[in-house]
């Protein structure tokens, strides 16, 4: 697989530029476009869990970022309307791990959109993602 390093762009590089939870953690925006995004994560210690593995909720964080960022791509303001992860194989202390994620259908205000977290080339868990937006909403910017 082959990793996308142009530069991050438009209403989701936006969206990212504000999210401090994501940033926090140290995840990294590295490629938006209409329908698509990846970024990185490094495990750290504060991310691992009682086995010795990185928390599940750790490693959704961050297919859930890159989701964000997908279905942002292209406006207008998107949220998740629901969200599965299956983790398939466990991230460790110092692993980087990426997420890239797609969009695999629109209709209406709604999506579908599938994201791949990797670690190196061994999947770790894959996260399917419904997306909604916000168009005839009211949000709290909008009161």
């Amino acid at each position: 697989m082959s990793q996308t390093t142009e530069p991050a762009t438009g209403t989701a590089e936006a969206m990212f530029a504000a999210d401090a939870a994501s940033r926090s953690l140290g995840i990294e925006l590295l490629h938006t476009g209409a329908g698509t995004a990846s970024v990185r994560m490094t495990v750290t210690a504060a991310m691992v869990n009682g086995h010795g593995i990185a928390h599940g909720g750790y490693v959704f964080l961050l297919a859930d970022t890159a989701f964000a960022c997908a279905c942002n791509g292209r406006g207008p303001v998107t949220v998740a309307a629901a969200a599965d992860i299956d983790f398939v194989a466990p991230a460790h202390e110092g692993d980087v791990l990426l997420a890239t994620a797609r969009e695999r259908v629109r209709f209406g205000r709604s999506g579908i959109y599938d994201v791949s977290v990797l670690r190196g080339d061994e999947v770790i868990a894959e996260f399917r993602g419904r997306s909604r937006d916000s168009r005839g909403t009211t949000t709290k910017e909008s009161r």
